[in-house]
């Protein structure tokens, strides 16, 4: 029997995951999902951006060299969030870390540089997540590399290999 090359935790080092909080009236809710008075420094967006995934479709696995990530899943729809970390210098090497996220559980997550990272959809309307990274895609002017190692596409990476086995095990 093959050894599975990561193992569940319920934490990622550096990895934060915060349910903002959520004020409602009459008129609906809103979450401040950004302050910069209660985040470190490094943390600070640098851009953001608004994707939306069709039901099914995952986006990832990849990591950045450098970038932090610092997605908020707040809706419309849910996603099966997969983590691992590939820092050989962190305690939680060989870690994988799953969460639901999204519109029936609204989390921040900040992702830092070298943890792999995938999303799938699993709401059948599709979902929307927000990012607002601390480093600017292609760099100052779109003039620089992009920092991101895509596994998608490497039929051998073992991040699609577990992704694939964890989707058909949570969404099937």
């Amino acid at each position: 029997m093959k050894t599975a090359l990561f193992s569940e935790t319920r934490l990622i080092e550096g990895v934060l995951v915060q349910k903002p909080p959520q004020h409602e009236d009459g008129r609906g809710w809103l979450m401040e999902f950004f302050r910069s008075d209660e985040l470190d420094p490094v943390n600070f967006p640098a851009m953001g951006y608004i994707s939306h995934t069709h039901h099914g479709v995952s986006r990832g696995p990849h990591e950045h060299l450098d970038q932090i990530d610092y997605f908020f899943f707040a809706g419309p729809g849910d996603f099966l969030l997969v983590l691992w970390d590939n820092r050989e210098t962190s305690s939680t090497y060989r870690k994988r870390m799953t969460l639901l996220v999204g519109e029936n559980n609204r989390q921040i997550v900040i992702v830092p540089p070298r943890v792999v990272h995938a999303y799938h959809c699993i709401s059948k309307t599709g979902g929307i997540v927000i990012n607002v990274p601390n480093r600017l895609y292609k760099g100052k002017n779109k003039s620089s590399e992009v920092d991101e190692i895509r596994h998608e596409s490497d039929s051998n990476s073992p991040f699609v290999a577990d992704l694939s086995a964890i989707i058909e095990k949570q969404c099937l």
